[in-house]
């Protein structure tokens, strides 16, 4: 795998770590404030404070006794201590881009706007929505202006056509999505972890066919995916729909390679021979394939690699199936070789100013930011020092795991800006030292390793900043999961080239050849500054 290289030669994969995860670094530790918990991280006082309204993921994770997104313990500690009054403007995670088009449609769009996906952000930049804020920022920033130089490596993803659209922070972690399986089926039935796709699917089989939960039912789920769970299938392959590669010196896009046919037939195959649950594509907020693995009838599980989803889910799973050994998976080779599963470019989320706001507006939004960079983060990540975590040696060490999942866990959406690199070893010296707790921790922390272990291919940093691109793959992208959707369940009327004989169709019918010659010219201009 030498011959593919990361981006600007920097390690550039997986998170999904998001802001929930476990943190700093043992030799940074002393470094990050310890004094931001809820009691002491205070707001300057300046007068009557301003509101701003952010936009963030709902992902069904607030218990209904801690409040609502919109209210809970820690909006309300927010709009306490920080410079400004934040009204959240939650939005399902799955459907976030739709919804926010909605939001912006209707004229009725937050002043700061949270996305992972830069080529939304793009788009948002060429038609106008959101303003450039690179001169606010040396006017108005300190923290995160400091931080800026001590991170050059976000500058080139938060411009858009020469100019500073968006704010963001280092990942803790690029590791992103993660693969599981069920150690005790393996064990039952004599199979040992698939380390090819072959294997991978023969193991699915076994989990189908031989009993493995022991009810003597035929009701086990070999796979259960989350909404990652088809960028994982796509990685083996070493393409993913949104990215773009170097293929003989020109760029090519992912959704249209020969690469993507072969992941859409493995797809298929699995569909074809119920080894993946039929009913994941409209599994939108993951609900179904979570209630698979808690209640011991998915065998393998394939998401994101440290969430708070998968964290519970263990849990979940151990109170359900006291016997079960739910262990990481490494990622399989196919004919292609061995590929890294999806890992993240260094930037976070990407939080953009709405172009309505004022001068004002922004001045106090970028105060939050400075805020939430210096001290409010910390507290949104690990709660209240002595009543969620102690430190330990450098190290926040949660106190008691189940009042943290409740009243902490879903905290870190809030957390626009976070300062922390994750390790194995943190992973483990900040868990909370129950039985439980610790065994996962080094579950977490070896499927981190596992996570990372493989190269993730990743030719240029980030996609074209081209209007008629984006827009391109706006109006592209919904037609073609309808056709790949047809390909994965169509059964026998359809196959994987034929999907992909109409991705590339519908590509050129939309204009793709215009678009391409214009990547073309992009990438050469541009090409030297990867290196």
């Amino acid at each position: 795998m030498s011959k593919f290289k990361y981006a600007g030669n920097a390690v550039l994969a997986v998170t999904m770590a998001l802001s929930l995860l476990v943190a700093c670094s043992s030799n940074q530790t002393s470094s990050v404030p310890t004094s931001s918990s809820p009691a002491s991280s205070s707001a300057p006082s300046s007068g009557p404070k301003k509101e701003i309204s952010i936009s963030m993921f709902d992902r069904g994770t607030v218990p209904t006794e801690e409040g609502t997104y919109e209210n809970n313990r820690w909006t309300k500690w927010i709009n306490e201590k920080s410079p400004v009054n934040v009204k959240w403007v939650p939005v399902t995670r799955s459907q976030a881009q739709p919804k926010l088009n909605a939001l912006i449609a209707s004229g009725e769009a937050p002043d700061l706007i949270w996305e992972y996906d830069r080529n939304y952000i793009s788009q948002l930049a060429n038609q106008g929505v959101i303003q450039p804020i690179g001169d606010y920022i040396n006017k108005y920033s300190t923290t995160y202006k400091a931080y800026l130089e001590k991170h050059p490596e976000l500058k080139p993803y938060l411009n858009v056509n020469g100019q500073t659209y968006a704010v963001s922070f280092a990942r803790e972690t690029v590791a992103n999505h993660g693969m599981w399986i069920r150690q005790d089926w393996l064990d039952k039935l004599g199979l040992k972890a698939p380390t090819t796709a072959e294997e991978f699917i023969e193991v699915a089989r076994k989990f189908r066919d031989g009993d493995p939960d022991g009810n003597g039912k035929a009701d086990t789920v070999p796979i259960s995916l989350s909404g990652s769970g088809t960028g994982i299938l796509r990685a083996l392959f070493f393409t993913q729909e949104n990215q773009w590669y170097v293929e003989g010196g020109k760029l090519e896009y992912g959704r249209l390679l020969d690469r993507f046919t072969d992941s859409l037939a493995f797809q298929k195959q699995l569909f074809d021979e119920g080894l993946i649950d039929k009913e994941y594509i409209t599994d939108t907020n993951f609900q179904r394939s979570s209630q698979l693995l808690t209640t011991g009838k998915a065998g393998i599980y394939l998401g994101q690699w440290g969430t708070v989803n998968i964290d519970n889910a263990y849990r979940d799973l151990l109170k359900n199936v006291p016997d079960a050994k739910l262990v990481p998976l490494e990622s399989i080779s196919t004919k292609y070789g061995k590929s890294g599963l999806y890992q993240e470019a260094p930037p976070s989320v990407f939080t953009v100013f709405n172009s309505k706001m004022k001068e004002d507006q922004i001045k106090s939004a970028i105060q939050f930011l400075d805020w939430m960079l210096k001290d409010g983060w910390v507290p949104l990540k690990y709660g209240e020092e002595n009543v969620h975590y102690k430190t330990v040696d450098g190290a926040r060490q949660t106190i008691n795991q189940d009042k943290f999942v409740k009243e902490v866990s879903y905290a870190g959406e809030y957390a626009l800006m976070i300062d922390s690199i994750m390790t194995p070893k943190l992973i483990i010296d900040t868990a909370a030292k129950d039985e439980l707790s610790q065994n996962y921790a080094k579950l977490k922390a070896k499927s981190l390793e596992l996570a990372m272990k493989n190269v993730y291919r990743r030719d240029i940093p980030y996609s074209p900043d081209i209007p008629e691109l984006t827009q391109l793959i706006a109006t592209f992208s919904p037609i073609a999961v309808q056709i790949e959707t047809k390909v994965v369940t169509g059964g026998k009327s359809i196959t994987a080239q034929d999907g992909m004989n109409d991705l590339r169709k519908e590509w050129k019918r939309l204009g793709g050849d215009s678009v391409d010659k214009q990547v073309q010219d992009w990438y050469q201009k541009n090409k030297n500054n990867f290196k």
